[in-house]
């Protein structure tokens, strides 16, 4: 098991100053914002010093969050989304990096059910295409507020493109939001799992909007989700990967970056700890 710093979680932080809080406070590898990442490159940065960084800390590059929008499917649109990983990809396998996350939002709402996974699958067919290249796999996050939502659509995905880089992510916010529970997690092929996002959350109330800024804005233990349920769903597959602690809250961004590292480590640790006694 390797305990991840989530970039969220130091939101305001460059790539760099990541590391070094990850390094301080106590975890094993990091799970990087791509939107770090590709401004950390843009700027003049290069994946071979910030591997001899995380190298010289002794940490690993768990997972690069994420490709985003992977519903474009039109003309240059879905150009400019394979150009996008392809570069994601090639990055995660200069830092070493297994993994890259992958996502789709609202741009196919509009869509009919068979539709979206169609358009889906054809994406992430050609995505994975591009990882048996670079030697990178994929992981699956489906988002709550979205047509693309449920752990079904993500492993019928998976499924249906029938290639050994796709996979998904645990996200427990998400998926409680969507409609899982920790049964079915529990009934998961651990195969298929490539990583855990360690969060909670709560549903919107009646007439409220998807806002993840006010519906994640918890600490793990403080929203609605039961975490030992599902940490212990998680451990109940035998998978025994990248767990990371990502905290979305825009009240804990405001607190000092290293306090906020060590207790989301210190939250997650609590749950882990636990299970492992159990």
């Amino acid at each position: 098991m390797q305990k991840a710093l989530h970039g969220i979680s130091t939101h305001y932080c460059n790539v760099l100053t990541d590391a070094r809080i990850a390094r301080d406070t106590g975890y094993d590898s990091l799970e990087i914002l791509s939107s770090k990442l590709v401004r950390y490159l843009d700027n003049g940065g290069t994946t071979r010093a910030l591997k001899q960084k995380t190298d010289d800390y002794g940490l690993s590059v768990g997972c690069v969050n994420a490709l985003l929008e992977i519903e474009r499917y039109k003309g240059e649109a879905r150009e400019q989304m394979l150009a996008e990983a392809t570069r994601l990809t090639r990055a995660a396998a200069e830092l070493d990096c297994p993994t890259v996350q992958i996502l789709a939002l609202n741009g196919i709402d509009d869509k009919p059910d068979e539709v979206v996974m169609d358009i889906i699958t054809e994406n992430v067919d050609a995505i994975a295409k591009i990882g048996q290249e670079y030697g990178v796999r994929y992981q699956i996050e489906v988002i709550a507020f979205t047509k693309f939502k449920t752990l079904q659509q993500g492993l019928e995905v998976i499924r249906r493109v029938g290639r050994d880089n796709v996979g998904m992510v645990i996200d427990f916010w998400h998926l409680y939001a969507s409609g899982s529970t920790p049964a079915e997690i529990a009934q998961l092929d651990k195969n298929h799992i490539y990583g855990v996002h360690f969060c909670d959350g709560r549903l919107p109330k009646a007439g409220e909007a998807w806002d993840q800024l006010v519906l994640r804005n918890y600490m793990p233990g403080e929203g609605e989700l039961d975490i030992q349920a599902w940490t212990d769903a998680v451990k109940a597959t035998g998978y025994d990967g990248l767990w990371s602690a990502e905290l979305f809250s825009p009240n804990r961004w405001e607190y000092d970056l290293y306090d906020i590292a060590t207790a989301c480590r210190e939250n997650m640790e609590k749950y882990l700890d636990k299970t492992s006694s159990a």
